[in-house]
């Protein structure tokens, strides 16, 4: 009996701990499958809950690594220390039992501190690393993964590293693809003909735009007076915590989807006049994709303030606006209340913004990028 032939290709994803990572892996993958239907796609991802949230519902195989994020401090610099052999191994692994299924393997490293371990793993192992930087500002492990990769992409203009091929920005397809907003709001049980704002932390959620929300909503119930909400708390928020949110909205009379996660960002981003949250590279992306009008509160506890970064194309052409998060609600009310009431209550104004997200064009990196995997010799 002849041996049936290896299917040629298999690329292997490595990036968790955020949606952040996940999402534009995904995002490669659903292009990579359209363009070549034999290709076969895996991701390893952080031992974190939220990964296996994101990953569980979509059928895409995908096994958890126990690697830890470098830190400084002594308890976290052991961690980091003693997860590195273990991810470097497990990875190891999944490249071998891949070589034996294909005649071609690839690792893409998503960033992050799961990406460091498993491109590590595929340099011993003698496969093409192929890095893909989402951010403004490169962190530690990009930088690292970056001295040995084959293959470097960047969604976003890097100083000092013009031999980085720049791609637009990575958004899975239903962000892009056109949803009747109607339809989509009736998907949150809102009302199809109401402006709805959209809040969103990220996959793991903001407490500080959380607590600003709800100050917001008690002291200026009139601004959301012809709005309706989809609010995403992220799964970290309490039970307590929670029901006191949707009694703020219920209070002032608001209609308001408020839930710890949203399992179809596609629809939500279609149902939304406005946006409001962090500015990850991914989040960013999407609103590009989805032209929608945001106000965009930058992570506050990153010292090089990347997500500030990120925005930089958006504000250039006013499709959006960067306020800084002073964590304190009561701060955020001081300081921004004001810009979040002229955008609630300046239809021309969104529409001008709007306007201006669709003269950027769609966001194909993941396109260019899967073609350029499918590509390789």
């Amino acid at each position: 009996m002849s041996q049936q032939p290896k299917p040629t290709r298999a690329v292997l994803f490595a990036g968790g701990g955020t949606g952040g990572h996940i999402y534009p892996a995904l995002a490669i993958i659903e292009q990579l499958n359209r363009i070549d239907p034999n290709a076969h796609c895996e991701l390893l991802v952080s031992d974190r809950p939220n990964d296996r949230t994101i990953l569980d519902p979509l059928g895409v195989p995908f096994a958890p690594l126990p690697a830890k994020p470098f830190a400084s401090r002594p308890r976290g610099l052991v961690r980091f220390i003693t997860s590195w052999g273990p991810s470097v191994r497990q990875t190891r692994e999944a490249i071998k039992r891949l070589k034996t299924a294909h005649n071609r393997v690839t690792l893409v490293a998503m960033g992050g501190f799961v990406a460091a371990p498993a491109a590590r793993a595929a340099h011993c192992e003698k496969i093409p690393v192929v890095l893909v930087n989402l951010d403004a500002v490169p962190g530690k492990a990009n930088e690292l993964i970056a001295r040995k990769a084959h293959t470097i992409y960047t969604a976003c203009d890097i100083q000092g590293h013009t031999d980085w091929q720049r791609v637009p920005p990575i958004v899975r397809a239903s962000t892009m693809q056109p949803i009747d907003q109607a339809q989509a709001r009736a998907r949150f049980d809102l009302d199809p003909r109401t402006p709805t704002l959209l809040i969103t932390g990220g996959s793991t959620g903001a407490q500080s735009l959380n607590r600003f929300m709800q100050r917001f909503t008690a002291a200026h119930p009139d601004a959301l007076n012809n709005w309706q909400v989809i609010h995403q708390t992220g799964k970290q928020i309490s039970g307590t915590e929670l029901n006191e949110l949707r009694a703020a909205y219920a209070q002032a009379g608001i209609t308001a989807w408020v839930q710890p996660y949203i399992d179809d960002m596609g629809a939500a981003y279609a149902a939304a006049d406005l946006g409001i949250g962090r500015c990850g590279a991914g989040t960013v992306a999407e609103c590009w994709g989805a032209h929608l009008p945001s106000i965009f509160f930058p992570y506050p506890y990153h010292k090089d303030q990347h997500q500030l970064h990120n925005t930089k194309p958006l504000l250039a052409i006013d499709g959006a606006i960067a306020c800084t998060d002073h964590v304190e609600p009561e701060t955020n009310m001081r300081e921004h209340a004001q810009t979040l009431i002229e955008l609630l209550t300046g239809p021309d104004r969104l529409a001008k913004m709007r306007g201006a997200l669709e003269a950027l064009g769609q966001p194909d990196g993941a396109v260019r990028i899967a073609r350029a995997l499918v590509d390789r010799p």
